[in-house]
């Protein structure tokens, strides 16, 4: 028995609560301003097609309290029409002064200014066997009319002329006058139409050319494309291959047999005497030798900058000599007034830039190497003059010469004697000589005294 058998109520069992599962918020869209809430409601939210603006939101624009602005119903003119035609369009009037001056759209009238000929002028320079007068009079009068717009002018012309022919006939016909009218050709020979003529069978074949790559299907614009992928391959392989090729070359003309019996020459033959000249026709080897190799990096590099090569040219011409060298270099460009960079680097002024320096690398060598000459020259002169009297270079004048008026006493000859034995050592007897002979007496003197 339970609560519910004494209360007298049925024993079903209650429904379990679930759960409640929540509701995703959806996203509180602000309403824009400018939009009553009831329209923006009909929207359901979506964004109006036209944009909408609060009017208090604009800019006032400040408005002086003495002006008086109407808008009026007037009549203008076009100084672009010539038929003098009067049209009318609101005009804003301040303190009821119209507004004055030409129409504000008339200067956008830009018409071309087609030459004229006279008849004399035609039959002196303009005559031609494929075009009568009257079609040349029709051609530049549709030119003035449709301001050389020559598919409008093919389109009106009354034969049947393409637009080709009808340009060339106007610009030869222009040229022609030009040149006729001016005093001397020259004058005349920086005007655009003198100066690039007219060229028709240029002219149709680039419109062929262009209307056979716009006629292309998708399938000759790939095969076009894998052509031109596989040429420019077919070019990268061969400028490896000669960028190899003439670093081979450069290599194999630097260790030539010539070369080879030249050095081998030299190092056979170097003296004393000869030395510093050998010295000064190194720095114009390795000067060949940097220069080619220079050149050889760059024709590997596809595509640099004559300023770049010319600092790479000048590098390697300046790299085997030192740094005085390069400022004496610098300094003699100075004095004969030349730019250390030219300012307009083209080929030709960066190629005789770099043979000056050449040359003043090669003069300062051969100064040096002059100079190392007379200097050897006035050494042997002066070996050849010296007296007997004067010692000789390399011979210990303390141990074999001793003069008798510099002798102290007998001490100091003694210690001499000594030093003399000490340094022949034992068991060996001084050759006889007069300076022995000399000596020997004067040691048994002192120690006998």
């Amino acid at each position: 028995m339970d609560a519910k058998d004494i209360l007298g109520l049925p024993k079903i069992s209650l429904p379990i609560p679930q759960e409640k599962k929540s509701r995703p918020q959806k996203d509180s869209q602000r309403k824009p301003d400018g939009i009553s809430r009831e329209v923006y409601a009909l929207t359901g939210g979506v964004a109006p097609l036209m944009p909408s603006v609060d009017v208090n939101q604009l800019k006032k624009r400040h408005q002086p309290e003495n002006e008086k602005i109407t808008w009026e119903w007037l009549s203008f003119t076009n100084s672009a029409r010539k038929d003098d035609l009067k049209l009318y369009h609101w005009v804003r009037v301040v303190n009821g002064a119209p507004p004055t001056g030409d129409y504000s759209f008339a200067k956008y009238n830009k018409s071309v200014d087609v030459i004229k000929f006279t008849d004399e002028e035609y039959e002196k320079h303009l005559t031609d066997p494929s075009w009568t007068k009257e079609e040349t009079d029709e051609l530049f009068d549709l030119c003035e009319r449709f301001d050389l717009r020559f598919v409008v002018i093919a389109d009106r012309f009354s034969s049947s002329r393409s637009v080709e022919e009808l340009k060339n006939r106007y610009y030869s016909v222009s040229r022609a006058i030009l040149i006729a009218r001016a005093p001397s050709p020259a004058d005349v020979s920086s005007h655009p139409l003198v100066k690039e003529p007219y060229n028709i069978s240029q002219e149709i074949e680039r419109k062929r050319a262009l209307s056979m790559v716009l006629s292309q299907t998708k399938h000759q614009e790939r095969k076009d494309a894998e052509v031109l992928s596989e040429a420019k391959k077919i070019m990268e392989s061969r400028m490896a291959a000669k960028a190899a090729q003439d670093a081979e070359l450069a290599v194999a003309s630097n260790a030539s047999p010539e070369r080879m019996e030249k050095t081998t020459a030299l190092v056979d033959t170097a003296s004393p005497s000869n030395i510093q000249a050998t010295s000064g026709v190194a720095p114009l080897m390795s000067m060949a030798e940097n220069a080619a190799a220079a050149a050889a990096s760059l024709r590997a590099m596809r595509v640099y900058l004559r300023t770049y090569a010319l600092d790479k040219m000048v590098q390697a011409a300046s790299s085997s000599a030192g740094l005085r060298t390069i400022k004496r270099v610098e300094q003699f460009l100075q004095e004969l007034k030349v730019n250390l960079k030219p300012k307009v680097p083209t080929k030709a002024v960066c190629a005789e830039h770099l043979e000056l320096r050449k040359e003043i690398l090669t003069l300062l060598n051969l100064q040096k190497l002059l100079q190392n000459k007379e200097e050897g020259s006035s050494y042997r002169e002066s070996s050849y003059t010296e007296t007997p009297d004067t010692p000789k270079r390399g011979i210990d004048q303390d141990r074999t010469f001793v003069p008798d008026s510099v002798s102290f006493g007998a001490i100091s000859t003694e210690r001499v004697g000594k030093r003399d034995q000490k340094r022949k050592g034992p068991g060996r007897e001084a050759p006889s000589s007069p300076a022995n002979s000399n000596k020997r007496p004067r040691k048994l003197k002192a120690t006998d005294s």
